[in-house]
């Protein structure tokens, strides 16, 4: 009977082992069915040194982007050379102190105005909204003048003529 029991175990353990690659298949089936084709014209920029490697680079837009987006070769390439860019800035920035050394601090003040888009971007919307407002009130106050420089040139006309000419 143990011997059974043996011969049972495997069978149930190859079993098992067969549908997890059962499973796992599958997935990688789903997964080659959503995959997005590469871009055949990405050897071009093999030639350029970029500063990071293009695999993060296109990671990194893949995990922000929505499932089945295509990112073209110039957008990895290009998204690539810009990121380099800033990191130089940045750099050069901290590089501005007159330590020996680059710091948390450092860091924070070289990159404020890049975190402060968002808060420069809303602080333009309010701006605009309140120049809209004080329009407004400058059209409301122009309607008024108009219309009371009417109404006096009708009286001063009115008033002229009555007055008999000498």
């Amino acid at each position: 009977m143990s011997k059974e029991k043996k011969s049972e175990k495997k069978k149930e353990e190859k079993k098992k082992l067969n549908e997890e690659i059962n499973e796992q298949a599958e997935d990688l089936a789903e997964e080659s069915e959503t995959a997005i084709p590469e871009d055949i014209e990405d050897d071009d920029s093999d030639d350029l040194n970029l500063p990071f490697p293009k695999a993060t680079i296109v990671n990194m837009l893949r995990g922000n982007l929505d499932k089945g987006k295509q990112i073209k070769g110039q957008v990895k390439v290009e998204m690539n050379l810009w990121l380099g860019k800033m990191v130089q800035r940045i750099a050069k920035k901290m590089n501005s102190h007159p330590y020996t050394y680059v710091d948390g601090s450092m860091f924070w003040d070289a990159i404020e105005t890049y975190e402060n888009v968002s808060e420069i971007e809303l602080e333009k919307e309010r701006i605009i909204k309140e120049l809209e407002t004080i329009k407004a009130a400058c059209d409301v106050l122009i309607s008024e003048v108009d219309r009371k420089f009417v109404l006096r040139k009708t009286f001063v006309n009115k008033y002229t003529e009555e007055i008999p000419k000498k």
